[in-house]
């Protein structure tokens, strides 16, 4: 019988790949990133947090042409979430911060309903 082939996604390596352009193209700031790039995995978040640092900010046109391609995972949209609970934003004031429409988050809200349940949750 034939196996079906796995269906796990692999997912860049952001470490490997900011660990060598900063050794290539800014070696002197290498200590100021030591923290993020000895990490495990980086987040969505942090990888545009990283790139922001590195590259600085965008111009408007530039940062609306690159938002459409930006993709989020599981662990970071729930981030996300939680950090509007913490600092008790409503929808239009998350999407402001993040740049991200009302229409994702609450999308994201309908989708992660059980897993917010949880994070409402007192421990």
């Amino acid at each position: 019988m034939v196996e079906k082939a796995s269906k796990r996604i692999a997912l860049p390596n952001y470490i490997k790949m900011y660990r060598d352009l900063i050794e290539k193209k800014f070696p002197e700031r290498l200590n100021e990133f030591k923290v993020t790039l000895d990490k495990e995995n980086l987040t969505s978040l942090e990888v545009i947090e990283l790139n922001d640092l590195l590259f600085g900010k965008k111009s408007k046109e530039q940062e609306v042409h690159e938002h459409k391609y930006r993709a989020y995972d599981k662990q970071t949209i729930l981030r996300i979430i939680r950090y509007q609970r913490q600092h008790q934003l409503n929808d239009k004031d998350l999407a402001l911060h993040f740049k991200l429409s009302r229409n994702t988050i609450a999308r994201w809200k309908r989708i992660f309903r059980n897993y917010i349940n949880v994070l409402s949750e007192p421990t």
